[in-house]
């Protein structure tokens, strides 16, 4: 029996790749219709610091995973004393606080954009008119777009900050970026390390639109950023599997974001390779050999928010008939109860040779959703 931290769509995913390797798992989460509760051998629906809910996980299970970051870090801590926990707190706590996470990636002379951290009202007299245009991002809890705010002059600045409640922030320089890409990487409990295809991401109001396999872009970007992604999941001593986000601005490349779990651009391998990020999940997670991935062609995946399922503000079923029965295109439905804004409901993944005809095609199905 595995645990597994979190009932979404990527919980969903692990659960599936574990039950297809022989394991059981055990989902906490505290929605009774969580789309990884739904499919787990036991769900326990209660909530992250609940003490009998993680006692009862103890008792039951030989390792725990996570499927986002925000699970508290005393959870972990709490977890890790009597089972193994894969990653563990430590990089954990970084990676969920924004202002950890880049003074981390700063003192480790990764590349960043400029940054200024606001933890209070006065910090804000101490920024620059070089900072603006710039992106104030809360420290905690933000994902999705969500908890940012584009910021142009310091009124912008103090109006925002005051929305956020005053909570701890990150002011970023807003980049003029030539794309976005991220890399998927398993690291195991021995530090080896494996790394999925370069992605090129396209994003609509901060959420992830379309991610491109393989990243159209030179091949001495791509290997400088599967060795920064390499040396992140090093410096935080991390077992599992990790995404690193990157800007590409004027040629030069940024690290943007790290995520502690698989990733949303890494959905198209579950379709276009011969192992996908989940199964890395279970195999680092369970203490078992990894081995590289192989591409088996190129891919184009495409998020499907909640917006797509009301049509003059009824709620309506998209027509995914158009999948049935086509080779190389593959449709996932997350089994979420409700459709919102916003909100990811599935994806769809199309396979094939020429990266310019899916992306037509990616188009195409768009229009007809």
């Amino acid at each position: 029996m595995l645990g597994m931290l979190g009932g979404g769509q990527l919980g969903r995913f692990f659960v599936i790749s574990a039950q297809k390797m022989g394991y059981q798992v055990t989902v906490l989460d505290p929605d009774k219709n969580s789309p990884a509760g739904k499919i787990a051998n036991l769900h326990l629906c209660a909530n992250y610091n609940d003490i009998g809910a993680l006692k009862k996980i103890i008792q039951s299970c030989l390792a725990i995973t996570t499927e986002f970051e925000n699970i508290p870090a005393t959870t972990l801590k709490f977890l890790e004393k009597d089972l193994i926990v894969r990653p563990s707190s430590d990089p954990v706590s970084i990676v969920q606080n924004r202002i950890f996470e880049k003074s981390f990636l700063k003192d480790n002379n990764f590349p960043v954009g400029p940054f200024v951290i606001i933890s209070n009202i006065k910090a804000i007299d101490l920024v620059t008119d070089e900072m603006y245009p710039a992106i104030l991002k809360i420290a905690q809890f933000g994902y999705d777009g969500k908890g940012q705010a584009y910021i142009n002059n310091q009124k912008e600045l103090i109006s925002a900050f005051e929305n956020f409640g005053n909570k701890p922030c990150v002011l970023e320089k807003k980049l003029v970026l030539d794309l976005e890409i991220s890399v998927v990487l398993a690291r195991g409990h021995d530090g080896s390390k494996i790394n999925f295809p370069v992605v090129e991401n396209q994003h609509v109001s901060g959420i992830l639109d379309i991610s491109i396999v393989p990243a159209r872009v030179n091949k001495d970007l791509c290997n400088e950023a599967i060795r920064y992604a390499e040396l992140v999941a090093s410096k935080l001593n991390y077992i599992g599997v990790i995404a690193v986000e990157f800007f590409v601005s004027k040629g030069r490349i940024y690290v943007n974001e790290v995520a502690p779990r698989p990733h949303n651009s890494g959905h198209y391998t579950i379709d276009a390779c011969d192992f996908n990020q989940f199964d890395l999940q279970v195999l680092t997670l369970t203490g078992n050999a990894i081995k590289s991935p192989v591409l088996k062609s190129n891919a184009v995946m495409v998020n499907l928010l909640g917006d797509r399922w009301f049509k003059n503000n009824q709620l309506n079923q998209p027509n995914f008939d158009l999948f049935k029965n086509v080779p190389n295109e593959t449709l996932h439905i997350y089994g979420k109860n409700e459709a919102r804004s916003g909100r990811k409901m599935g994806h769809f993944t199309l396979t094939g040779d020429n990266l310019n005809i899916l992306l037509a095609r990616a188009e195409e199905i768009k229009t007809l959703l």
